[in-house]
């Protein structure tokens, strides 16, 4: 049998020391790190960095002391975004978070501003309506056209409603009192006016003096059309008096035009052209093709609306003696 194990003996070979006490420890602690600081303690940390700067907020409030002006509230703190901004390394190495905060504070800065300005204006305007004048007054906006005058007319939506070239222009293209066949003509015509490359002028027939660049109509498919139709208007008709140069003999009266008359006798000589023109292809849009294509030949000088405008005035210029003879007239 094995030999028993003896505890009692074992235990005696093994040698048990105490623990030694804290107190022989205490004394190798210097007594500066041993002593704890609390926070509200009032004495000023001692060391190498007790020379700093202050804060940029503090340096802002003093050097707005010093100027008499408001500072900004030391109370508050500043935020991190208005330190990184200050600095463009900082704004350029900052995280994308920082950066989106930055330029979403800015966009609220720019927005407040832009609500003061128009508080502003809306009180010049108002100031202005009170002494009688027109509410865009304080300021030019840039509008593209002329504000009308004040008071409004009863029918101003009927009369201005649309350009009076373009209405003059769409009730001559109008036939067996189809209206929306005309204005879809009209649109057809001035979007081609739009969409056709600039027209190249003749020196042989100017256009109306004040006319903008040919480069430039295409831009402005309505002052296209106006300014076809208003240079090559008559400025006067002749008018035939049967009889009144006696026995029998018609005498050639020369007779002036007010505006919508020139251009209602251009609008008929072009449409004149324009039926003896040839259809390009086959549709509804043919007719307001053809227009606009002689649009653009009296633009370029090669429309023959040219000559009978010159026709005219040459007969006029001719007949001008007859205003000063005695007419014939039968009685009744």
């Amino acid at each position: 049998m094995p030999p028993r194990l003896n505890l009692y003996g074992a235990s005696r070979s093994l040698a048990f020391r105490s623990r030694p006490s804290i107190i022989s420890y205490q004394s190798r602690i210097s007594p500066a790190v041993s002593r704890r600081a609390f926070a509200d303690e009032k004495t000023p940390p001692t060391g190498p960095n007790e020379e700093t700067l202050g804060h940029v907020s503090e340096e802002a409030a003093d050097m707005s002391k010093i100027k008499g002006e408001t500072g900004p509230d030391l109370g508050q703190g500043t935020p991190v975004q208005e330190i990184i901004e200050r600095d463009q390394e900082s704004k350029e190495k900052a995280p994308e978070i920082v950066k989106e905060e930055i330029e979403k504070t800015k966009s609220q800065a720019d927005a407040a501003d832009t609500t003061s300005f128009a508080n502003l204006l809306a009180l010049g305007q108002l100031q202005n309506v009170a002494t009688g004048g027109h509410a865009t007054d304080p300021v030019n906006l840039g509008h593209k056209f002329g504000l009308p005058d004040l008071p409004l007319p009863s029918d101003g939506n009927l009369k201005y409603r649309y350009d009076p070239v373009v209405s003059q222009v769409t009730t001559l293209l109008m036939k067996h009192g189809k209206l929306s066949v005309a204005q879809r003509n009209m649109s057809f015509i001035l979007n081609q006016l739009r969409t056709a490359p600039p027209p190249t002028t003749s020196p042989t027939h100017p256009l109306l003096p004040g006319a903008p660049p040919p480069n430039h109509l295409p831009l402005n498919p309505v002052g296209y059309l106006t300014v076809a139709i208003d240079s090559v208007a008559p400025l006067l008709r002749i008018r035939s008096l049967k009889g009144a140069a006696g026995g029998g003999a018609a005498l050639q009266i020369p007779v002036p035009l007010g505006l919508r008359q020139r251009r209602r006798q251009a609008v008929q000589w072009i449409l004149d052209a324009a039926n003896k023109k040839k259809s390009r292809g086959s549709g509804r849009g043919q007719f307001a093709q053809r227009f606009a294509d002689e649009i653009i030949s009296v633009v370029e000088g090669k429309s023959s609306v040219w000559e009978k405008r010159m026709l005219v005035h040459r007969t006029g210029t001719s007949a001008r003696a007859n205003l000063m003879k005695k007419t014939y007239r039968k009685r009744i």
